[in-house]
């Protein structure tokens, strides 16, 4: 079977990571501990993660003419993705992510999103040769919705696999999501999307048929420790979490949307896409960083 492609369509940012005992309240400031940098951005760590997977990955973003963005997109040239679909904006920054972890592993995260704002697509006939068919395409929401609408749209006109994962959180009209065909939100995102409170499978599945209705054939609904729950045709399947002791879930959800769509392009059945990227997520939050934190391939145990 052919391997498809896999087209990350989103944010590159640097990430700044400070460790700290407890988050600060408003006003208070606390001393914290380890301070690391990282390369990050949603669609940048599930590039990564992706082809790492061994998965063929092309990445569309934008990033500011500036140190950061260099040593982005060198980065993700090193990690094997196809960087030619990468524009530099002359006047905007390249994107920043602040982040703070604390002891349990939890983290509190404030983007600066710079030149991401600004990717925009005017020429689509430069994506016709990438985006067909043998194609999945995968985005988040830290580029501008609009962008996002017309990427789903034209991707679906030409045949493409469209998985959107809506984070950060943020309401989306019908006319984005009839274009998707898979969506990957966690429990606080379906929550925003669904106006419903999600607290377990029975909340997450009640969600996801709200949500189903509006146009996604398959919902998968990531919920940390609780697993995964897919919903699809009004059927539902619960995925459970790995046990292990959580260091850092600060790219978590990333990488396993990009450990998802990789298995799907090798061929792999939704259930077996959904139980190994539960698998590769498990394996990141036992480690610090966003894409640092992704596994390879040999790292993962597959038993299909």
């Amino acid at each position: 079977m052919k391997q498809k492609k896999i087209i990350v369509i989103g944010s590159s940012n640097t990430d700044m990571v400070v460790k700290t005992s407890n988050f600060p309240k408003p006003g208070e400031t606390v001393l914290g501990g380890e301070f690391l940098m990282n390369p990050g951005g949603k669609g940048a760590n599930q590039a990564v993660a992706a082809a790492r997977l061994g998965a063929n990955v092309s990445f569309v973003g934008r990033v500011g003419n500036d140190l950061f963005g260099k040593e982005a997109v060198a980065h993700l040239q090193e990690e094997g993705i196809d960087v030619t679909h990468i524009e530099y904006d002359a006047k905007l920054s390249s994107g920043i992510a602040l982040i703070t972890v604390d002891q349990k592993a939890e983290n509190t995260i404030v983007v600066a999103s710079g030149a991401n704002n600004a990717l925009h697509v005017d020429d689509y006939s430069k994506l016709d040769a990438l985006i067909d068919a043998d194609a999945i395409v995968l985005m988040q929401l830290e580029i501008p919705l609009e962008t996002v609408r017309q990427m789903a749209q034209y991707a679906k006109s030409r045949g493409a696999l469209v998985v959107l994962n809506p984070a950060p959180a943020a309401e989306l009209a019908a006319d984005i999501l009839q274009f998707v065909d898979i969506i990957t939100p966690n429990e606080h995102e379906i929550s925003t999307l669904t106006q419903t409170e999600v607290t377990d499978a029975e909340t997450a599945g009640k969600a996801a048929s709200l949500l189903a209705a509006k146009g996604p054939a398959i919902v998968l609904v990531t919920m940390g420790s609780k697993g995964v729950l897919l919903f699809q045709e009004n059927n539902q399947h619960a995925f459970a979490a790995e046990k292990i002791v959580a260091v850092d879930t600060t790219a978590a959800g990333d990488v396993f949307n990009g450990a998802f769509v990789a298995f799907l392009s090798k061929g792999y059945s939704l259930h077996q896409a959904i139980a190994l990227a539960n698998h590769a997520a498990g394996i990141s939050v036992t480690r610090n960083g966003a894409q640092s934190s992704a596994p390879f391939l040999h790292e993962l145990s597959i038993d299909f």
